[in-house]
């Protein structure tokens, strides 16, 4: 083989073995930092992982919310209408939230089955529900809610 192509071969050979060690150490490092959509009938099916980030979303359940009188917990109960999932909550809660409205909330889930939200958010207007609960929602065969 000749002097110039050995070279060549090695310069490409660095560069993919390279490119692939960085590549596979950004991917690993980003493992842990996804934080995956569940509703909450896939939460209850045990689909969903403990103790690890993740977002939960659906329609906040009329007449579950409750607030701690002496803190800022709130529990309150989302549904897909499949399924139902207790979320607990301690901070201030975004203006928009209320029940019967859709809701992203982003936390872990216990072994008990509640979610422990960090954050939650609540939809903007009359006519915005997040992609994630608007496409679980159709999924349960609840076409009265317009989505």
């Amino acid at each position: 083989m000749h002097p110039i192509r050995r070279q060549r071969l090695g310069v490409v050979l660095f560069v993919v073995l390279f490119s692939s060690l960085a590549v596979g150490l950004v991917m690993y490092a980003m493992r842990g930092n996804i934080n995956l959509f569940y509703p909450p009938s896939e939460v209850e099916a045990g689909i969903a992982p403990i103790g690890k980030p993740i977002r939960v979303g659906g329609m906040v359940e009329e007449e579950s919310f409750r607030r701690n009188i002496d803190s800022l917990l709130v529990r309150f109960v989302i549904t897909d209408f499949q399924s139902s999932l207790e979320v607990l909550y301690e901070g201030i809660l975004p203006d928009l939230f209320g029940e019967g409205q859709g809701v992203v909330a982003l936390g872990v889930l216990d072994s008990n089955g509640r979610f422990i939200a960090s954050e939650v958010l609540a939809k903007h207007d009359e006519n915005y529900m997040p992609p994630e609960v608007a496409d679980s929602l159709k999924l349960s065969d609840k076409t009265s809610i317009g989505y």
